[in-house]
């Protein structure tokens, strides 16, 4: 694969790190708090994180030879809700961010789109918090 290709592999990636991320946290506010306006907020904002022809981007996916896929010890820290809500909120806020610059050199107007998730996303987050922490 050229080293250019492997763009790619990184938006793969963080495509589908920054919708987990978002349905953790969207399964707590529906199951556990009975939110459902946050609820739609958050599966609205899920269904929005795409990109066209996403199956052409699994032949770049290379869970086999992915460096870091094993978890840290901070990463299975998690003793409470709060503790699950923000480390979801920081991984899809930090996956957007990774797909805005990704597609600065593909395509300006998708950066600008995940920007905008980015954003929504830090709002969302500071509703749930002052809401239920």
């Amino acid at each position: 694969m050229k080293s250019e290709e492997k763009i790619f592999r990184i938006i793969d990636a963080n495509i589908n790190r920054c919708k987990e991320g978002i349905r953790v946290i969207e399964e707590i506010i529906r199951y556990l708090f009975d939110n459902k306006e946050i609820a739609s907020k958050l599966k609205e904002l899920r269904h929005k994180i795409k990109v066209e022809n996403y199956k052409n981007l699994l032949k770049y996916r290379d869970i086999k030879n992915d460096v870091l896929k094993e978890s840290i010890e901070s990463e299975k820290d998690r003793t409470n809700l709060k503790d699950i809500i923000l480390a979801n909120f920081k991984r899809a806020q930090e996956s957007a961010r990774v797909l805005e610059e990704s597609f600065k050199i593909i395509d300006p107007q998708i950066s600008e789109d995940f920007k905008h998730t980015r954003y929504e996303l830090y709002s969302l987050e500071k509703e749930v918090l002052t809401i239920y922490f």
